[in-house]
């Protein structure tokens, strides 16, 4: 039999269908979608699907039938029935000004003009010709209008660095989407995708009646495969692969439906004959968040536990730039669980999704600071803790920091706090793919890193610019009680460092003796 073409790159529903791609039917969510809700927003990592899961709408809506044989909608869906639709995309290129964003909408609004047969009188007003290109679908075809805005958030996140850029681009984009909730009356159905969500007081001040379905669960499939998905049509295209070390590498996205994988990553792994890559992750470099990083001191081994409610899961704005939501919205983190807040509501715990993101990233921070990124010095701490052979552990790691160039120190602010070194360690640690907690909770305090291995257990405290000794502190407050029931061995290791030298100072160990 032969094995239908891999839709890799390909965000246009019709063609997949026409030219007998692979297609994972997402037509039964996107139905229930379009039934239960007006305006909806969603929100989803790059590459996951979002623009295909809104090709697929505009197909439904303009009732292509001819595209939907065997799928789920086909025998629910009213094909007799045509809706003229307006396409926004804000994927292409990017916009540097709130000049180029009116210029750039005024094109996208001529280009809906031309395919729906209707000329605007408004010319350069971009709320006036969005106003009158509704009004005058909705007369011409008899039928409510839809829209689909693609990359919503896109010219505002093109400049996040330049915040007089970005808020002349949002003021822009607020004006532009307003109309969609003056134009209710002659609206079908509007749907909005995009990497960030943006609070409703920024850039949907003025489209307040949306629905974020974002962490929908009965919508937590939307976009993505499943498991399932995985197992049943990719099942010709994955023989001989082990699954669970697909699923450690790809795995892990949680949007409170199923755990999902990034399409890319599964297309890329079988065109590229089941070779494990950062296929997602080197699509797009997060130089911003290594930047943001810098500024605000952040402590690395805290991604092991990033705990936030939903209210800053569901705030994005220029000013205030959340580094935990930014890196959730990105997709470097993802829902791990839910827990209950004790005045009502609800946490949300973080982690790292997957094999690849936590090894992708941690290199590519490793190089921002260091220079180094898959360097020696990885392999030999690899081996030095598989080995139990703490000796070489330490001198991998003064080894490690003495490679770092003179200037990474001066010209990153990063280093001037005492986490800086602890993060550098954590960062190297996990691109090797150890189980790593920062900020290890136990009744009598927290360590600073702990280390879990099949048959080995590391409790490390850092100690920066003083004679405070950390291997003491480890002992007095018995850290190691924690993990007394894990029948693993156990070593203690206390680490100092001088800023001065840039440098380890003392690095003191034993094996805990039960």
């Amino acid at each position: 039999m032969q094995l239908k073409k891999l839709p890799i790159g390909i965000q246009t529903f019709s063609e997949i269908r026409e030219d007998d791609y692979v297609y994972v039917d997402k037509t039964d969510i996107a139905y229930n979608l379009i039934d239960s809700y007006k305006y909806v927003f969603l929100s989803r990592p790059r590459r996951f699907g979002k623009s295909l899961f809104l090709d697929t709408l505009r197909n439904i809506f303009e009732a292509k039938k001819e595209h939907f044989k065997g799928l789920a909608i086909e025998d629910k869906w009213d094909w007799e029935t045509s809706y003229p639709v307006i396409h926004i995309n804000f994927a292409k290129g990017k916009i540097e000004s709130r000049t180029e964003l009116d210029e750039a909408i005024i094109r996208t609004l001529r280009n809906n003009q031309e395919k729906l047969g209707i000329e605007c009188e408004e010319k350069g007003s971009v709320a006036g010709c969005f106003e009158e290109l509704i009004k005058k679908a909705y007369k011409k075809y008899n039928q409510k209008v839809v829209i689909l805005v693609d990359e919503y958030d896109k010219p505002i996140l093109d400049n996040i660095e330049n915040t007089q850029v970005a808020e002349s681009v949002r003021d822009g984009l607020i004006n532009f989407y307003s109309v969609i909730k003056g134009s209710d009356e002659f609206l079908r159905f509007a749907f909005l995708t995009g990497v960030s969500k943006f609070t409703k007081t920024s850039i949907f001040s003025g489209l307040n009646n949306l629905v974020d379905i974002s962490l929908d669960k009965e919508f937590g499939d939307i976009c993505g495969y499943s498991q399932n998905d995985v197992e049943t049509t990719f099942e010709p295209y994955l023989k001989g692969v082990d699954m669970k070390e697909l699923k450690d590498w790809y795995n892990g996205y949680n949007f409170l439906g199923s755990s999902m994988y990034n399409p890319f990553d599964i297309l890329q792994f079988i065109a590229k004959d089941f070779t494990y890559r950062n296929y997602w992750f080197s699509s797009g470099t997060p130089s911003f968040l290594i930047k943001l990083l810098n500024t605000k001191d952040y402590f690395l081994p805290n991604l092991t536990d990033v705990k936030v409610d939903e209210k800053i899961l569901d705030s994005f704005d220029i000013y205030n730039l959340d580094l935990e939501v930014i890196l959730y919205q990105s997709g470097y983190l993802t829902i791990d669980k839910i827990s209950p807040k004790a005045r009502g509501g609800d946490y949300y715990h973080l982690k790292i999704p997957n094999k690849e993101v936590r090894q992708s990233f941690s290199d590519y921070i490793i190089n921002y600071l260091t220079e180094k990124a898959n360097s020696d010095e990885q392999d030999n701490l690899y081996v030095a803790l598989l080995e139990n052979n703490l000796e070489d552990f330490k001198n991998s790691l003064i080894s490690m920091f003495s490679s770092i160039p003179y200037n990474n120190y001066t010209n990153n602010h990063i280093q001037n706090y005492e986490g800086f070194y602890a993060s550098i360690i954590y960062v190297y640690l996990q691109s090797l793919g150890f189980h790593i907690i920062g900020e290890d909770v136990t009744n009598k305090g927290r360590i600073d890193l702990t280390i879990k291995m099949d048959n080995t257990i590391y409790i490390i405290e850092f100690k920066v610019d003083t004679k405070e000794n950390a291997l003491k502190q480890i002992k007095e407050k018995k850290y190691y009680e924690k993990y007394l029931n894990d029948n693993k061995n156990i070593y203690l290791i206390g680490i100092g460092f001088n800023t001065d030298d840039k440098n380890i100072s003392e690095f003191e160990w034993e094996k805990f003796q039960r």
